[in-house]
């Protein structure tokens, strides 16, 4: 054995201790790492395996022996670039489905079963023999098919891996810069000298790579001690930025668009990166058809806005926006979409039940207090008048006796939905309690509250409920008030003229409105 095959053998076993040592140290102190290090364990395991199958493979006198160690090479060799690759994507936060890790094996795999079985097909080395010139443990060769598809996936891995790494650069933060260059390094060593190999520059017969890979594995060894790889890894920043579920947009300090992440895509389908450059205004017009909210964009701002979505339903963002400043000097602006359509529906739902009677859908007693006050209080303020109706249904116990309570909510429902056909969607309509009712009328005077009351009467009596026996006739009695703009006047106090009128429609014979004595019923301070 000569001295140059010697060292051949001692660089690559040198790779091989370096890299099994890497990969039994990482194991060891795997529980002070991320989870991480179990790929870069078994990545370094197949790089030890590739070599050590290298070195024994210079040390073979024959070709059974050169096979056999070939063989075993191939154990490692052919996975280590696909994991290599997915060490990469962990590293730098790229997420990929298992099934895709799988994949990723499956050529190597292959290729495994095609080295150890080449001599019953010879799809990967067509002609595999002892050198006729140099003897053993050279070989000469001819590649098969196979070869050809394994070399492309190799190298394939090697790239992308080592284009991930420089992408990257500018996103990664000066820290964790020299962990980024040594695994830079480390990919690139291997794919220089495969390179070199390929275009026949290296000795007949010795795959330079083994011999190599010593250098790569004292780079992440470095790495390891100096810059804490595996215990502290970035994140780069486009994966951060495009994890945020917040829709964030970047304008520069001419307001024009420079950077959008995912979740703004997703949001705004019709914003695209050829949209780079262009003024915001005009931007935001394509996206939505409007004008966008913040004309001045160096104050810090925030408001709701709906836009409808490409899927039909309206969608509710709270928007906010957020100057960028590098010291004194205005750099640009951030702006942050936050969908809170369900937050919003939640929130109108819960509103909704909390001042609305559940069964006529109408404002409930307290909501209805809550909008009346105002409206009282703008109506005394301004001496304007306020008119208010109580109305219930006649006999309404008598058709809960006979018909049971369900037939007694839908005349409840029956009368409810006549009386809107009436009053419109602006009039304050709520349930007083039971069988009784409550309107105000702002800005009417009891004149035309008795007019409206009467017409509300006899709609009614018109629209009779329908049953199965028959037409049920249903009827209302009804009692007007309307403010007197005097001294310590209060909302209660309306009410209870109206409903001393009620009683006395009801006392008068029913279906019919009454209208408060206000010459014969004066006032009475606390009178409720």
């Amino acid at each position: 054995m000569n001295l140059e095959l010697i060292a051949y053998i001692t660089l690559a076993c040198t790779s091989g201790v370096l890299n099994l040592f890497l990969s039994l140290y990482v194991f060891f102190k795997r529980h002070q790492y991320t989870s991480i290090a179990y790929i870069f364990v078994v990545y370094t395991l197949l790089i030890s395996i590739y070599c050590f199958g290298t070195a024994f493979g210079l040390m073979s006198e024959n070709l059974a022996e050169i096979k056999f160690w070939t063989v075993i090479l191939y154990i490692g060799m052919p996975f280590s670039a696909p994991v290599g690759l997915l060490f990469i994507m962990q590293y730098l936060g790229i997420n990929a489905l298992r099934m895709r890790y799988l994949m990723l094996l499956v050529i190597p795999l292959v290729t495994l079963l095609m080295v150890a079985t080449n001599d019953f097909h010879h799809l990967y080395y067509r002609v595999y023999e002892v050198d006729p010139v140099l003897g053993a443990p050279y070989v000469q060769q001819e590649v098969g098919v196979w070869y050809l598809v394994h070399g492309i996936v190799t190298f394939s891995s090697m790239f992308v891996a080592l284009y991930l790494l420089l992408s990257h650069w500018g996103d990664t933060d000066r820290e964790y810069r020299p962990q980024l260059v040594a695994l830079i390094f480390g990919q690139l060593i291997p794919i220089v000298s495969a390179f070199v190999y390929l275009i026949g520059l290296t000795p007949p017969g010795i795959d330079p790579v083994p011999l190599v890979l010593w250098i790569s594995s004292i780079l992440y060894l470095w790495s390891i001690g100096s810059s804490r790889l595996f215990r502290i890894m970035p994140i780069a920043k486009t994966t951060i930025f495009n994890s945020i579920n917040d829709g964030v947009i970047v304008l520069d300090a001419s307001r024009r668009l420079i950077e959008y992440n995912q979740a703004s895509e997703n949001m705004f389908p019709k914003l695209s990166k050829a949209m780079f450059g262009r003024d915001f205004n005009y931007v935001w017009k394509q996206v939505s058809g409007k004008d966008f909210p913040f004309q001045s964009m160096e104050a810090a701002a925030q408001q709701e806005l709906q836009l409808s979505g490409e899927d039909g339903p309206i969608h509710t963002y709270q928007v906010r926006s957020t100057p960028i400043h590098h010291g004194f000097h205005y750099k640009g602006q951030l702006i942050i979409f936050t969908d809170i359509t369900e937050v919003k529906r939640l929130q109108l739902q819960l509103e909704h039940h909390a001042y609305h009677d559940e069964l006529t859908q109408i404002y409930n007693r307290r909501a209805f207090f809550q909008k009346c006050e105002q409206y009282f209080s703008q109506a005394m303020e301004n001496k304007l008048p306020l008119t208010v109706i109580l109305l219930d249904i006649d006999h309404f116990k008598k058709v809960n006796d006979t018909y049971g309570h369900a037939v007694g909510d839908d005349v409840l429902k029956h009368m409810v939905k006549v009386c809107q056909e009436i009053l419109g969607p602006d009039v304050l309509f709520g349930r007083y309690g039971g069988e009784e009712f409550v309107i105000a009328l702002r800005e009417t005077d009891l004149k035309a509250g008795e007019q409206l009351a009467d017409r509300l009467r006899v709609h009614v009596e018109k629209n009779p409920f329908p049953m199965e026996e028959g037409l049920l006739p249903v009827t209302l009695s009804l009692g007007v008030s309307c403010v007197l703009h005097e001294p310590d006047e209060t909302l209660f106090q309306l009410l209870n003229q109206a409903d001393k009128a009620l009683y006395e429609a009801k006392r008068k014979g029913r279906n019919r409105v009454s209208v408060f004595d206000q010459k014969h019923h004066p006032l009475k301070a606390g009178n409720r």
